[in-house]
């Protein structure tokens, strides 16, 4: 498992009688991007869910940065959440009452970091990711690329081993989301931040190291 971010193997999931996943192997290497294709049901949205930690699997083992999540209690979930993964969804999941400055500033404050630290980084990223200029304004005088980017910034703030990205182009129009996944893309290599991407959009892949096709709970490719 040395240099491997994500460690899976054989992990198996149902939901009463259904089997979402069925033998799931998969390692992501540090700083690697990965591709996650497949159709809708085929138990994408579960693997995500099992990898950070807020499914349990019933079968298999699961390792982030060396950790058996099996072996964690559910604070410790939680603390290898809040301080290993992050998040960036299609609908940005931003606190509709924070600016953007404080929606990226939330996430490190959950991460513990100290004030002058948070504010140092929140700064740094923001003007990274070219929002430092709207840093006082709230989500709904955004646009859906200037959201998403505030959403980037928010998901490195706490320097992730992981990002989980869930179709985070698939409510922008191919410009925007053409420039989201280059952020994306540099942010991952100037962080040596691993990606996995979950998306339908095989153009979206051309920024990973490696595509993997999901069916039927199984990775068949």
């Amino acid at each position: 498992m040395i240099n491997n971010v994500v460690t899976i193997d054989s992990v198996k999931k149902s939901f009463a009688d259904v089997s979402v996943l069925r033998g799931v192997d998969l390692k992501i290497k540090s700083g690697e991007r990965v591709a996650l294709m497949g159709p809708s049901g085929s138990g994408k949205s579960t693997l995500l869910n099992c990898i950070c930690g807020i499914e349990t699997v019933d079968e298999g083992e699961i390792y982030m940065d060396g950790e058996n999540l099996g072996k964690l209690s559910s604070r410790e979930l939680e603390r290898l959440r809040r301080e290993k993964v992050g998040y960036v969804f299609q609908s940005f999941h931003l606190l509709p009452t924070l600016n953007a400055f404080e929606n990226v500033e939330f996430s490190a404050q959950l991460a513990r970091i100290s004030q002058k630290e948070r504010k140092r980084r929140v700064h740094e990223l923001l003007e990274l990711v070219g929002m430092n200029h709207r840093a006082k304004h709230l989500p709904n005088s955004l646009s859906g690329g200037e959201r998403q980017r505030v959403a980037i910034a928010r998901a490195l703030i706490h320097k992730p081993k992981l990002v989980l990205a869930d179709e985070p182009t698939g409510s922008l129009d191919s410009e925007a989301g053409a420039q989201v996944l280059g952020l994306l893309e540099s942010l991952s290599d100037e962080f040596n931040v691993s990606l996995l991407l979950v998306t339908h959009d095989k153009a979206s892949t051309r920024i990973c190291n490696r595509v993997i096709i999901m069916k039927d709970g199984l990775l068949v490719s």
